[in-house]
């Protein structure tokens, strides 16, 4: 039976990093959240060229030595001004922040400093050369590096991107997840339910652990207890995605369709881990698209899903694979489920920061899950988690949103194009 590291490691190891692509900086939708293959170097320089950083009035600074003075305004300059002005021994221009500098002027009197005049203006305050005035290029010069490669693009990118003349930036694009639940029980949602048969809810909960994770989701299927029709459900996906994760089918019994998919070939490898839940696990490979299979059971398809799969697509999207983790302080103790296997315990957060259970922790208790706030992680040699016990914490961050959107189009093409 293998460790949780070392599956991780196992996984980790099997996948690939994806192709770059081009991105608009425009395509806000698309941009967010992707990681930057090379270093992205200014076209343009800022400021593009000397204007004022204040409302005010563009002076000499000679002229205003002596304040307070007062000097004839021969008008306004608005941002946006495209006329080349200049001033003439003392005058001076109103100006707003942003304007274009008149040639001859060395520095801005903020409006604060004087009456406000139009026609003329009462000075009340001398200034230095250079006051209140932006100079061309002290902020970015051209072919300077603005984002370090392997930067995680977000919203305060792009203005610097367009401001420094950046059209398009190289990034790993998202994973393209196609999600495969299994088994003749489940019954789309809203179905009238036989005796028998449940609701199916991995494929779509699947599906938004992927959207939230900042990945896009480009199919949601199911497929009963059939062998080769999961099999030839897996191929036809395999073209269209970067990932395929599949549910249930992976335990040792009678009917488990990844199993009767891929047991004469070495496709997929079935495995057990030291973990609870999650212990039956599958991985393998389909044309170079990795195959994530997971538990049956929606409990262990969550903590799979977190645990082993996220890691790996973080990976192939160019994304740090480690879980934003805290070490949190137990507030009520627990007896793990399976002694001799990382637990990996459904938590809520309390006020002061300790955790405790939420539910119960057996696979199969959905309830729990409701409410919880993070997964803990047990040591396997810990046989009771008491009051005051320490432990890694993998928060759930619901209000960061998704960075990608489900059910997206293919447009780049077949996976092995």
């Amino acid at each position: 039976m293998l460790t949780v590291p070392a599956y991780q490691e196992r996984l980790l190891e099997a996948v690939a990093p994806l192709t770059p692509v081009a991105v608009s900086v425009l395509d806000a939708g698309q941009l967010l959240g992707l990681v930057t293959t090379d270093e992205v170097r200014a076209v343009a320089m800022l400021p593009g060229f000397t204007n004022s950083a204040m409302d005010g009035y563009a002076v000499r600074a000679a002229d205003v030595s002596d304040a307070p003075v007062t000097l004839p305004v021969s008008g306004d300059i608005a941002a946006g001004d495209t006329r080349r002005l200049r001033l003439e021994p003392g005058t001076c221009w109103r100006i707003m922040t942003g304007a274009p500098l008149p040639d001859g002027a060395d520095s801005v009197v903020q409006v604060e400093l004087t009456d406000g005049g139009t026609t003329d203006v009462r000075i009340d305050a001398r200034v230095e050369s250079g006051a209140s005035v932006r100079y061309p290029g002290e902020d970015v010069q051209p072919g300077q590096v603005v984002l370090a490669a392997g930067t995680q693009l977000a919203a305060q990118h792009v203005p610097v991107l367009l401001s420094a003349g950046v059209q398009s930036v190289r990034v790993r694009p998202r994973p393209r997840v196609a999600v495969v639940s299994t088994g003749d029980e489940l019954r789309p949602a809203g179905s009238e339910l036989e005796h028998g048969q449940v609701t199916d809810s991995n494929g779509p909960m699947l599906a938004a652990l992927a959207v939230q994770a900042g990945f896009d989701v480009v199919a949601v299927q199911h497929v009963g207890d059939s062998g080769p029709s999961t099999r030839a459900m897996l191929h036809g996906l395999a073209d269209a995605a970067d990932a395929i994760i599949t549910s249930g089918g992976v335990s040792a019994g009678a009917f488990e369709p990844l199993r009767l998919a891929f047991e004469d070939d070495q496709s997929l490898e079935f495995v057990k881990v030291a973990m609870q839940p999650g212990k039956p696990q599958a991985f393998g490979s389909l044309g170079g698209t990795p195959v994530f299979g997971l538990p049956g059971n929606p409990v262990s398809s969550f903590v799979s899903f977190l645990v082993f799969v996220a890691p790996a697509l973080r990976k192939m999207a160019g994304r740090p694979v480690d879980a934003r983790t805290v070490r949190c302080e137990v507030a009520r103790g627990w007896q793990p489920a399976a002694p001799g296997r990382t637990q990996v315990a459904r938590i809520r957060m309390r006020p002061d920061g300790r955790i405790e259970q939420a539910g119960g922790p057996g696979s199969h208790l959905m309830g729990g899950l409701a409410t919880a706030e993070g997964l803990a992680f047990v040591p396997a040699d810990l046989r009771v988690v008491r009051e005051g016990e320490v432990l890694e914490v993998i928060e759930f961050h619901p209000d960061e949103g998704p960075r990608s959107q489900a059910l997206v189009d293919t447009s780049r093409g077949p996976r092995n194009a």
